[in-house]
C-alpha cells in the first residue's frame, strides 16, 4: 500500500493594516479641601457620564491619592469637560 504524498504548497496571505494615530490625553481631577464628595460625584456623573459607582470610586481615589484620571480621550473631547469641571469649582487638568 502506497501513501499519497501531498505536494508542498506556499500560502501567501495579504494583511492590510491601517494605523490611525490618535493622541490620547487624560482628564485629571485633583483633591481639594473645599468640594464635598457628593458634589464631585454629581459633577463626574454629569460631565464625564460616569455611573454612580464609577464617580464614587474616582472620588475616593481623588480623596486618598490626591488626583485621579477620570476620562481619557482626544484633546478636543476633553477641553469642554475640563472647562465645565473647573466652572463648578473643581480643579482639573488635561495631561
Amino acid at each position: 500500500m502506497q501513501l499519497f504524498e501531498m505536494p508542498e504548497v506556499d500560502v501567501v496571505e495579504e494583511v492590510e493594516q491601517k494605523v490611525v494615530e490618535t493622541d490620547l490625553y487624560s482628564l485629571v481631577v485633583f483633591n481639594d479641601e473645599v468640594n464635598t464628595f457628593d458634589w464631585v460625584i454629581e459633577t463626574l456623573m454629569d460631565v464625564c457620564e460616569h455611573t454612580p459607582e464609577q464617580a464614587e470610586q474616582c472620588t475616593i481615589i481623588i480623596h486618598y491619592k490626591g488626583k485621579c484620571r477620570v476620562k481619557n480621550g482626544s484633546w478636543e473631547e476633553l477641553v469642554p469637560k475640563r472647562q465645565e469641571i473647573c466652572r463648578r469649582g473643581i480643579s482639573a487638568e488635561i495631561l
